[in-house]
Order: structure tokens, then C-alpha cells, then sequence
């Protein structure tokens, strides 16, 4: 199943592109699918994706106290899009059955140095990231 274009669009730094380079960018996406109670990613652990919610509810947990809930079109790791070897700062957990859309950093990099018009609000998507650790 491909990533619907649409839910794409409800990501900040994402909803500037047309659509061809958004079917360009949905094509070098993999999928993942996890059921209740099981962890897409890890507080701690090493991140080097970022993943976009396709269906089902999610809860991001840090330091194991629920901080907010996850449903579609919400995204997470957008860090680890643009900083080497960084650590999750939250556990992002499937409260219900979830089908999320993952993008690597290694194909996110090629593509944003293609598409300036990513630069600013990915930039502004990253602040609000680091302002709600600061908080």
C-alpha cells in the first residue's frame, strides 16, 4: 500500500512540495506495521528514521510518563533526519493496530538538498522539537 499524498501534506515541513516531488519523496518511503503494546522506536536508543502516522494511535512516552498521543497524519524522529547518531528522546509506542510511513536519512538528505523550499520549515519543525524538551 502506498503512502496516501494527503497525510503527507499534514507535515509541517513537507506540505510546501507539489505533487511530483511528494510522489517522489512517498516512493523512497518503506512502511511498518505494530500492534498494541509494541514500540516503534526507544527513548536512548539510536535513530536514523522518521516516521509519518498512516493509521492507528501511538503514545510518546519520556521517562516512561505518557507525554502525548499520536494519530494519523502526526509524525515523529523528524531529528534524525538531520543529526548523526542521535538518541530518541521519547518511547513511541502502538496503543492500537498502526501502519506508519518510514523515511531514512540517508534518502531524506539527497532529497532536501533537491527541494529548498523544505529547508525553512523543517527548520521551524526542529525549534518547536527543541522547545518542547526544554519545557
Amino acid at each position: 500500500m502506498a503512502v496516501d499524498l494527503e497525510i503527507l501534506r499534514q507535515v509541517h515541513f513537507l506540505a510546501p512540495l507539489k505533487d511530483k516531488p511528494l510522489k517522489r519523496l512517498a516512493s523512497h518511503m518503506g512502511e511498518r506495521t505494530a500492534q498494541p503494546g509494541e514500540d516503534l522506536v526507544e527513548e536512548g536508543e539510536t535513530g536514523v528514521a522518521f516516521f509519518v502516522v498512516l493509521e492507528g494511535e501511538l503514545a510518546v512516552l519520556a521517562h516512561g510518563r505518557e507525554i502525548r498521543k499520536l494519530g494519523v497524519g502526526d509524525h515523529f524522529g523528524e531529528i534524525a533526519l538531520v543529526l548523526p547518531d542521535v538518541r530518541r528522546t521519547a518511547t513511541v509506542r502502538a496503543l492500537t493496530p498502526v501502519r506508519v510511513g518510514t523515511l531514512s536519512k540517508w534518502n531524506f538528505k539527497g532529497f532536501v538538498e533537491e527541494h529548498p523550499e523544505v529547508h525553512w520549515p523543517l527548520l521551524v519543525t526542529l525549534a518547536h522539537q527543541v522547545a518542547d524538551l526544554t519545557d
